[in-house]
C-alpha cells in the first residue's frame, strides 16, 4: 500500500522467531507446546478448584484466580502464533494481527503488574491489620480492585495503541523476535518515534515504578509487623503467607526489567528472546506451582475434592 507519494506502507511483518536455531526447531516446538498445554491446564484447574471449594473463597484466592486467568490470556497472546509459525516457510503476521497481538499482550502484562500490587496490599492488610482484615478486604472492595486492574491494563494499552497507530512502517519488515513487541516495532518505524517513547516513559513510571514502590512499601510494613511477632512459629506462618507472592513478583519484575533494558541498550537478540520466553511463557506456568507447592489450603482443597469424587 502506498501513502504520501513514494512511501510504501507494509502490510505484514516477518517474525524470525527461533529460525536461527534450525537444528533444534522440532525440539523447541515440542517444549513450547507442552509448556503451553501445561500452563493453560494448571491455571484453569486452579481457577476451577478455587471456584468449587468454599474454603478458598477468600480475598487471597480471589486474586489468585484472577492472576491465573490473566496468565492464560497472557501466554495465549503470543504462544499459539509462535507455534503455528514453526511449520511456515515464511513466518509472517499481518500488520493488524501484529497490532492486536501487542494490544492483548500489553493489556494482560499491565493488568498482571497491577494485580500483583493489589495482592501485595491484601497481604499487608492480612498481616498488619489482622483484626480489621475482613472489614478492609470486603467482597465489594476485592471486586473493585480486580476490575480496576483490568481497566488499568486496558487504559495503558489503549494509550500505547494510539501512539503506535501514529507510526508508519515502510520497510524493512523483519522482526527478530517470536512476537510483536514494542522495542522491535519502534526500530522498524520509518517515522519519528519520540511521541511513542514519551508515552512509554509515562507508562513505565505509572505502571512499573509506581507499582514496584507500592509493593516494596507494603512488604516493608509486613516485615516490620512480622518482626514484632514473638513466637518463631508465628513469624514462620506469617512469612509463608507472603513467600509465594514475593517469589512471583521477583521473577516477573526481574525478567521484565532485564528484557526491556537489554532491548533499549542493544543487547544480544538471542538472549532477549530467551529472556522473553521466561517471563512470557515460563512464569505463567510456574505461578500455579509457586502458589500451590507449599500451600496447605490448596492441598486440603484437593483432598476434599478427591474425597467428594470418591463418594460419587
Amino acid at each position: 500500500m502506498t501513502i504520501g507519494g513514494n512511501i510504501t506502507e507494509i502490510t505484514h511483518f516477518i517474525l524470525l522467531g527461533f529460525s536461527d536455531f534450525p537444528r533444534i526447531l522440532a525440539v523447541l516446538f515440542v517444549i513450547f507446546l507442552l509448556i503451553y498445554i501445561t500452563t493453560v491446564t494448571w491455571n484453569l484447574c486452579l481457577i476451577i478448584l478455587i471456584r468449587m471449594d468454599s474454603h478458598l473463597h477468600t480475598p487471597m484466592y480471589f486474586f489468585l484466580s484472577n492472576l491465573s486467568f490473566i496468565d492464560i490470556c497472557y501466554v495465549t497472546s503470543t504462544v499459539p502464533k509462535m507455534l503455528s509459525n514453526f511449520f511456515q516457510k515464511q513466518q509472517t503476521i499481518t500488520y493488524w494481527g501484529c497490532i492486536v497481538q501487542y494490544f492483548i499482550f500489553s493489556t494482560t502484562g499491565l493488568s498482571d503488574s497491577c494485580l500483583l500490587t493489589a495482592m501485595a496490599y491484601d497481604r499487608y492488610a492480612a498481616i498488619c491489620k489482622p483484626l480489621l482484615y475482613s472489614s478492609i478486604m470486603s467482597p465489594s472492595l476485592c471486586g473493585q480492585m480486580a476490575l480496576g486492574t483490568y481497566m488499568a491494563g486496558i487504559f495503558g494499552s489503549l494509550s500505547q495503541l494510539y501512539a503506535l497507530l501514529q507510526l508508519h512502517f515502510c520497510g524493512p519488515n523483519v522482526i527478530n523476535h517470536f512476537f510483536c513487541d514494542m522495542p522491535q516495532l519502534l526500530n522498524l518505524s520509518c517515522t519519528d518515534t519520540f511521541f511513542v517513547k514519551v508515552i512509554l516513559a509515562i507508562l513505565t513510571v505509572t505502571y512499573g515504578i509506581a507499582n514496584a514502590v507500592i509493593i516494596m512499601l507494603s512488604y516493608g510494613y509486613i516485615v516490620i509487623s512480622i518482626m514484632k511477632i514473638t513466637s518463631a512459629k508465628g513469624r514462620s506462618k506469617a512469612f509463608n503467607t507472603c513467600a509465594s507472592h514475593m517469589t512471583t513478583v521477583s521473577l516477573f519484575y526481574t525478567s521484565v526489567v532485564y528484557v526491556y533494558l537489554s532491548s533499549s541498550s542493544g543487547g544480544s537478540s538471542s538472549l532477549d528472546r530467551f529472556a522473553s520466553v521466561f517471563y512470557n511463557v515460563f512464569i505463567p506456568m510456574l505461578n500455579p506451582v509457586i502458589y500451590s507447592l507449599r500451600n496447605r489450603e490448596i492441598k486440603d482443597a484437593l483432598m476434599r475434592l478427591k474425597k467428594k469424587r470418591g463418594h460419587c
